[in-house]
C-alpha cells in the first residue's frame, strides 16, 4: 500500500520531450541478429492515433493480445487500444486453441495476426467440435506478411462481422507505414469484393507488380527513389514515427538515413496512380540469378495463387553457372499429392489432386512471372518452415536446412 503524506507540498515541474527516447523495441531478426530501435514519445503516440483512426479501437473494445509486448506490432496495437479506453485480455503466448477459446469466452472484438497465426487459427476453427465461427470480433489487423485470398475468404466466414485490414510497417517506423481494408462486412460479400479487386487497379490486380499494401498513414511520409526512368525503386520514409536510431549506435546496412532525414527501409516497390504502395521485396533478400534481380516475395506471390499450395518460401542456392538458382519450397494442402511422373506440363488444369514441378513451371508461365524468375527446382517441404516470434519466415534459417541435405547442383538449362 502506498502511504500519500498530504502535508508533503513538492513542486511539480513536468518536462515535455517528445522527441526523447521513450522505449528500445529489438527487431524480429529476419535479416540478421535482432538490434534495439530507440523509438520517441512522439513515434509511439503518431502510431496510436493512427491506429485509433483508422482501425477503429474504442472504449467498447475487448482486445485479445496475441502478440508478444516485446515486438513493436504488439506494443504498438496495445497502446492504441489503451489510449481509447478498451479492455485488454492476455495470453501467455500465442496458441490457437488458447486463442479461440479466450475469443467465445471473453467476447473478444479485436486482434492482430501475422499470415501464420490466421492459418492456425483457420485450421482451428475448421476442426470436428470446434466453435463454428466468432459473432463478436469486429477488427483483425493483419501484419508481416501477406494473406492470401484463400486466407481472407477463410477468416470472413469464421469471422463474418470483422472488418480485416492489412499493414506494412518495420520496428524502425515504429510499426505500420501503409494500411489496406482487405474486407469489410458492411461492403457485400467477401467474394464480391474479391472480384471488385481482381477485375480493377487494386490489390489483387495481376496488372501491378509486387503485393499492394496500401495507402500511408496521415503521420508518414513515404516515397520511392528510382534510377534512370524505372518506377520501381527502394522505399524511402520520412516523419515523426521514424527510430532516433540503434541502440549503442549498432551500424546496419540495410537501414540508412538518406537525404532530408528520409530513412531508407530496405525494401523495394513503386507507387500506383492511385497513392497505393505495392511491395516488391527486400533488396538484401533479392536473388542475383543470371545476371538478374529476383525477389522472393514476387515468385511466392504467385505460387500462392495454386489451389494445392497452401504455402511456400522461395530461396537462392549457390550455383557453379548461374551464380545463385531460384528454388521454391513448398507446402501442399491436404488432399494434394506430389509426384513429379505425373506431370502435365500442356496445361495448368490437371484433371487430379497431384502436383509437380512441371505443373507449377507451367502454372508461373500462364501467370505471367518473366522466365528467369520461374524455380529451376521444387521441393516438397513438409515440415513447418522456421519463422521468428512474430511469425515472420527465417529464410537464412531454411536456406541452410535446404543447403544441408543436398549438394551444389548444375543449373540443368
Amino acid at each position: 500500500m502506498l502511504k500519500i503524506h498530504y502535508n508533503l507540498c513538492l513542486a511539480t515541474d513536468y518536462c515535455w520531450a517528445p522527441e526523447g527516447a521513450a522505449i528500445i523495441c529489438f527487431t524480429s531478426g529476419t535479416t540478421g541478429r535482432p538490434k534495439g530501435v530507440t523509438l520517441s514519445h512522439s513515434a509511439l503516440l503518431v502510431q496510436s492515433l493512427a491506429k485509433i483512426a483508422i482501425v477503429g479501437y474504442g472504449e467498447d473494445d475487448v482486445y485479445l493480445h496475441t502478440a508478444p509486448l516485446c515486438h513493436i506490432g504488439g506494443i504498438s496495437s496495445a497502446l492504441a487500444v489503451l489510449m481509447s479506453g478498451g479492455c485488454h485480455i492476455f495470453m501467455p503466448k500465442f496458441d490457437a486453441g488458447l486463442a479461440v477459446e479466450s475469443i467465445h469466452h471473453y467476447d473478444i472484438t479485436s486482434l492482430i495476426t501475422v499470415p501464420t497465426m490466421m492459418a492456425d487459427l483457420v485450421t482451428f476453427y475448421s476442426r470436428k467440435g470446434a466453435p463454428g465461427r466468432s459473432e463478436t470480433v469486429k477488427k483483425i489487423l493483419n501484419g508481416g506478411g501477406a494473406l492470401s485470398v484463400e486466407l481472407i475468404t477463410q477468416a470472413a466466414k469464421i469471422f463474418p462481422r470483422a472488418k480485416l485490414l492489412s499493414a506494412y510497417g518495420m520496428t524502425e517506423a515504429c510499426s505500420s507505414m501503409t494500411f489496406m481494408t482487405l474486407y469489410d462486412p458492411t461492403k457485400g460479400s467477401v467474394r464480391q469484393q474479391l472480384q471488385l479487386n481482381v477485375g480493377g487497379n487494386s490489390k489483387f490486380s495481376g496488372q501491378q507488380k509486387g503485393i499492394c499494401v496500401g495507402k500511408p498513414a496521415p503521420h508518414v511520409e513515404l516515397k520511392v527513389c528510382s534510377e534512370g526512368s524505372s518506377h520501381i525503386g527502394r522505399i524511402l520514409t520520412r516523419g515523426s514515427h521514424v527510430m532516433l536510431g540503434y541502440w549503442g549506435q549498432i551500424s546496419n546496412e540495410t537501414f540508412k538515413f538518406v537525404g532530408d532525414n528520409w530513412l531508407d527501409t530496405g525494401d523495394i516497390g513503386h507507387i500506383d496512380d492511385h497513392g497505393n504502395m505495392w511491395l516488391i521485396g527486400r533488396s538484401q533478400g533479392q536473388i542475383k540469378s543470371g545476371g538478374e534481380n529476383v525477389y522472393p516475395e514476387e515468385v511466392e506471390a504467385v505460387l500462392s495463387q495454386h489451389t494445392g499450395v497452401s504455402g511456400n518460401v522461395v530461396i537462392g542456392l549457390p550455383d557453379s553457372r548461374l551464380g545463385e538458382m531460384v528454388i521454391a519450397c513448398i507446402q501442399l494442402r491436404g488432399n494434394w499429392q506430389w509426384d513429379d511422373l505425373k506431370s502435365n506440363p500442356s496445361s495448368i488444369s490437371y484433371p487430379t489432386n497431384y502436383l509437380s514441378a512441371d505443373i507449377l513451371r507451367c502454372f508461373c508461365k500462364e501467370k505471367q512471372l518473366t522466365g528467369f524468375k520461374v524455380p529451376k527446382k521444387f521441393i516438397l517441404w513438409r515440415n513447418r518452415f522456421p519463422v521468428t516470434t512474430t511469425g515472420k519466415i527465417r529464410r537464412d534459417q531454411l536456406k541452410a536446412e535446404v543447403m544441408s541435405t543436398m549438394q551444389l547442383m548444375p543449373s540443368k538449362l
